[in-house]
């Protein structure tokens, strides 16, 4: 787990309040979760037999002896609240939720045991037109970004009949060629066989590679809705790929299943996932209720916003007040203030504790200021205040305190 320090966080600001403008703009409206669920809720919907489940979920009994465990995603925690508060039942609902989720995982590039993800959920809707606002929201995520270099693989994991199909013959393969399963690939053959499909281990590549396609087993119903999205996301310019043995790693993910990938950030390539999961609000107790979504993995974007440099990031204040002088100090703060009133979006740093006006330049300068402002003595009685160029190669100035907010507005963007 690891800390995020001022010189960060701008670009984690730039990422969500660009994710929140355009969920919004979909008509998406923000529910806020716990970060601890009842265990059994992870066991049920992403499957006890998972690496999730078995590996790297942060589990405890709290003192009442209830096992509790730190999210380790937010769809599960979503369709739990939905249900619990009468909110999915013959309705169509939108929402994000955004925060930290926790797994035990081996760290590196954007990777940790605590990441961030914006989720996007949506209810009530059946048919591809929640899949292709979905796909079509995500690539808008990018534009506004200004992210380049990400591409899109799409599968069709097909109805629950179809999958059941696919598991027999995909059983019927790895028990043939049982001598080239690694032990958790036998220990998932007889359990969660679909898991093995998604191994990372390079020896098996080509038994993988050899197994039965979800394609091969998919109803009419899925193939015509898996045309249906292509042909959307050609016709609005959306690139994509078919990837066939793109699985997703969770259990309750039916019919189109993604991935936003980018080869910028070493194996861990993907920067946002999601797909239908049709089943999983009565899974877990609830009416049979459409469902699709997706999350973004923040981390990974903010890796991806610093690698490309970008300048449009502003960071620490535009303007920094040095004071000279009692009478300076005991008017800056309101002067100050009066200033934010009139300028609005400033950000306008003051001098406190003292120090002499050279030590006051080089604190203006190390927090990354574009300008001075000096108030002492002299400019207090002419209500002046001088203006210093901490960047530019210009001549200090003095400018009248009723006129600063006109002049800092026009040499200043904010």
């Amino acid at each position: 787990m690891n800390d995020i320090l001022p010189a960060e966080t701008p670009y984690w600001q730039q990422v969500e309040d660009a994710v929140r403008e355009v969920v919004q703009a979909y008509g998406y409206e923000e529910l806020r979760l716990p970060l601890l669920e009842k265990t059994e809720l992870f066991k049920r919907t992403i499957g006890e037999v998972t690496d999730i489940v078995e590996k790297e979920m942060y589990t405890f009994d709290d003192r009442n002896g209830d096992s509790l465990t730190l999210r380790p995603e937010g769809t599960a925690g979503c369709v739990r609240a939905g249900i619990e508060h009468g909110l999915l039942y013959n309705q169509v609902q939108r929402f994000w939720y955004g925060g930290p989720m926790f797994r035990h995982e081996r760290p590196q590039q954007g990777r940790y045991r605590q990441f961030h993800q914006i989720g996007v959920e949506a209810f009530g809707m059946a048919g591809p037109g929640i899949d292709v606002e979905h796909l079509l929201m995500t690539a808008r995520i990018w534009r506004r970004l200004g992210l380049d270099g990400l591409s899109l693989q799409i599968n069709s994991l097909g109805s629950t009949t179809a999958r059941r199909a696919h598991r027999e013959r995909l059983v019927n393969y790895l028990r043939g060629r049982s001598d080239e399963l690694d032990d958790d690939s036998r220990r998932r053959l007889e359990t969660n066989p679909l898991r093995i499909l998604d191994s990372k281990n390079p020896a098996m590549r080509a038994l993988i590679d050899g197994a039965p396609l979800f394609s091969e087993y998919l109803e009419e119903q899925s193939l015509n809705d898996f045309a249906a999205i292509k042909s959307a996301l050609t016709d609005a310019g959306v690139a994509y790929s078919e990837n066939p043995r793109l699985v997703r790693g969770l259990d309750y993910y039916n019919e189109t299943v993604y991935e936003w990938v980018t080869d910028q950030l070493g194996a861990q390539g993907t920067v946002c996932a999601g797909g239908r999961y049709d089943g999983l609000v009565e899974q877990l107790g609830g009416k049979p209720t459409p469902g699709a979504g997706f999350a973004l993995g923040l981390d990974r974007i903010v890796t991806l916003l610093q690698q490309a440099g970008d300048s449009l990031l502003l960071r620490g204040p535009r303007a920094y007040l040095a004071l000279v002088g009692l009478q300076a100090e005991q008017y800056s703060l309101l002067f100050a203030e009066r200033l934010r009133n009139r300028l609005p979006g400033l950000r306008l740093t003051v001098n406190c504790g003292g120090g002499s006006i050279k030590s006051q330049m080089k604190r203006a300068d190390k927090s990354g200021a574009d300008i001075a402002l000096v108030l002492g003595d002299e400019e207090m009685q002419n209500k002046q205040i001088g203006v210093k160029f901490l960047r530019l190669d210009r001549q200090q100035e003095r400018v009248d305190q009723d006129e600063i907010d006109r002049y800092l507005k026009q040499e200043l963007t904010f």
